[in-house]
């Protein structure tokens, strides 16, 4: 199967305009089909004849042909099906706007899949609005109420691109959620700005969302989401209102562990209260409730904190062309897989632009060996998807089809395709296979 997707590749860089004949006998050595069973079936791109009256540059024939063999290739785990066909569709959409609808259609498919087994899609298709309004609203009706946190972005996608199918579906969904003590801050915003701030359904959820707020030590990540919530809508409600939603507001921030996303989120409440309210009315509202007062005015009074954030691992393409011309592989081999593999891509960047480019393939071949080290020990907290693509977009910057051949060369059928596409993408932009 490798040999026959080296084939192929090789066929797409001859169809560029070496030899034409290879381009029909390749199309018969293309895997049409997955080699292992998957549970989420491949999606076939054919590849059009004509793109808006035109027939299709070399340029576009290798991203097609290269988004085909992506999506060809298995993909067990259903998020990493997603992230493919998401990847896919935005690729292929200037070139053939039909076929990326197949492949966002099947997205939302998995997508719904996966929010109704309570997972966190890595991606979301829906969130970009680009699923059809017939998908969209199906999509919202599968959604469970229990799920309507993990569908969040997905249910405020389809609310911003298909309004007047899915708003109704959407505000009953979150009601019920609601109901069960179960509160997408985000999505409510998002369905009281298209309700208008000032209905009927808007004013009473507000009020309803902070009489329903849940755990707070389960749910401190969203704090961040119920105080800009809060801020956002409590100058349009009444002062009576506003006043109860944010002193219950306050006491539920109070119940979490003190850091500074936390005293953010307090100022933040505190401060929209002031302005809802007045200074003397605000005052007088702390002074009802000692509880909300004090951790108010603590958070008011208190140093300011760092706010932790996941670390980012930074690669300098500055720091990598001064090194240009002075071979740094040894001190890239040292360093962990993660740093390796951006670094030794950076530096293969630099090398490659400069004209190095036997300095550059050395650096190529430890990133894209790194990212097979990244990705089989790949953690839900690390993006391991991410390095795959910037190391393959590096690559693809140098030479696109000698990166298409490292990226099918990963060990990873999901990895294979990630970096695929990541060449389709700069080849799709730059207009240019190299």
């Amino acid at each position: 199967m490798r040999r026959r997707r080296r084939f192929w590749i090789t066929a797409i860089f001859l169809g560029l305009g070496l030899c034409a004949a290879a381009q029909s006998d390749a199309n018969a050595a293309l895997p049409l089909t997955p080699t292992k069973k998957s549970a989420f079936p491949s999606v076939r791109v054919s590849v059009p004849e004509k793109a808006a009256g035109q027939k299709l540059t070399p340029s576009q024939k290798f991203v097609v042909e290269t988004v085909n063999m992506a999506v060809a290739l298995p993909q067990p785990d259903p998020q990493d099906r997603l992230r493919v066909l998401s990847t896919a569709a935005d690729v292929v959409s200037p070139i053939d706007r039909k076929q990326a609808k197949i492949l966002w259609r099947e997205g939302a498919r998995i997508e719904s899949e996966l929010i109704r087994l309570g997972q966190h899609p890595a991606v979301s298709v829906m969130a970009g609005g680009n699923a059809d309004c017939v998908a969209a609203q199906q999509f919202v009706e599968n959604v469970p109420e229990t799920s309507v946190v993990a569908a969040e972005q997905s249910l405020i996608g389809s609310v911003t691109s298909c309004r007047s199918r899915t708003l109704d579906i959407v505000a009953r969904k979150l009601d019920a959620a609601l109901q069960k003590r179960i509160a997408a801050p985000r999505a409510l915003m998002a369905v009281m700005e298209a309700e208008g701030v000032n209905s009927t359904w808007s004013q009473t959820h507000f009020e309803q969302m902070f009489d329903s707020l849940p755990d707070p030590e389960e749910n401190s990540a969203e704090a961040e989401n119920f105080a800009a919530m809060y801020a956002h809508i409590s100058s349009d409600v009444s002062k009576n209102t506003a006043k109860k939603s944010g002193l219950k507001l306050l006491d539920w921030l109070g119940q979490q562990d003190d850091n500074g996303l936390r005293t953010l989120a307090i100022n933040i409440v505190a401060g929209a209260m002031q302005q809802a309210l007045g200074e003397q009315a605000f005052q007088d509202a702390l002074s009802s409730d000692v509880v909300a007062g004090s951790i108010a005015r603590n958070a008011a009074n208190a140093a300011p904190t760092k706010i932790e954030r996941s670390p980012v691992v930074g690669t300098s393409v500055l720091q990598a062309m001064r090194d240009t011309g002075e071979d740094r592989s040894d001190v890239l081999r040292d360093l962990p897989a993660l740093q390796r593999a951006r670094d030794a891509a950076a530096h293969g960047f630099a090398s490659g632009t400069s004209g190095e480019n036997q300095q550059a393939s050395k650096y190529f071949d430890i990133a894209f060996a790194a990212v097979d080290e990244v990705w089989s020990a790949r953690t839900p907290e690390e993006n391991a998807a991410a390095v795959v693509e910037e190391v393959s977009e590096a690559a693809a910057q140098v030479d696109s089809v000698n990166a298409l051949l490292r990226a099918e060369n990963l060990q990873d059928p999901s990895a294979q395709a990630i970096g695929m596409l990541a060449v389709a993408r700069v080849v799709a932009g730059r207009g240019t296979a190299r």
